[in-house]
């Protein structure tokens, strides 16, 4: 299913979300999934980058991040911050550090694929309704094509995790797929 012009974004697969998916969501199970997908595109030889969340120890770049329910996270030096095991860049694969929720914001992501020409853009990551919605949006808005690998990603709830594929699904038909999906 992967053409010329695509590549991977892999969203915040960190220690701390992994680790704190709710049971329903079996973290786990998704950053197998992950692993998987990212084998898929290194076999291909197709480009993969990797955004990770990370914030100053002094607590200074959140912004409103914290004025929903989440917590201080990912603060930079700290375990959680940490990519997850299993999922870390490979020397020939591109990082971008962010801040907020969208890779694209104060960000060099969007530089970096019109770089590399890559129009369409695979997803999976963490969380679904956070992160991986917010990039997705921003993709779109920004005339990327948009595929998400449903089994590779995960959410604050299940009830979230949906409602955020199907958001996604009315940005673009058929955005969301399965693994099976893109492995044929």
């Amino acid at each position: 299913m992967i053409d010329e012009g695509s590549g991977l974004i892999v969203i915040d697969i960190q220690n701390q979300f992994v680790n704190d998916l709710p049971e329903e969501m079996n973290g786990e199970e998704v950053a197998e999934y992950a692993k998987k997908v990212l084998k898929f595109f290194r076999e291909n030889k197709m480009p993969v980058i990797h955004l990770r969340e990370i914030h100053r120890k002094q607590i200074v770049d959140f912004g409103r991040e914290l004025d929903g329910d989440e917590s201080v996270h990912c603060v930079e030096g700290s375990k959680n911050c940490e990519y997850y095991k299993g999922l870390e860049p490979m020397d020939n694969e591109y990082q971008i550090v962010k801040r907020r929720y969208s890779g694209f914001f104060a960000t060099d992501l969007e530089i970096l694929l019109k770089g590399l020409n890559i129009k369409r853009l695979y997803i999976i990551g963490l969380l679904t309704d956070v992160c991986v919605h917010y990039t997705c949006a921003d993709a779109h808005q920004r005339d990327f094509y948009i595929k998400v690998i449903k089994e590779a990603v995960g959410g604050s709830s299940l009830a979230s995790h949906n409602a955020a594929l199907n958001a996604i699904n009315y940005l673009q038909h058929n955005a969301v797929i399965s693994y099976n999906e893109l492995i044929k």
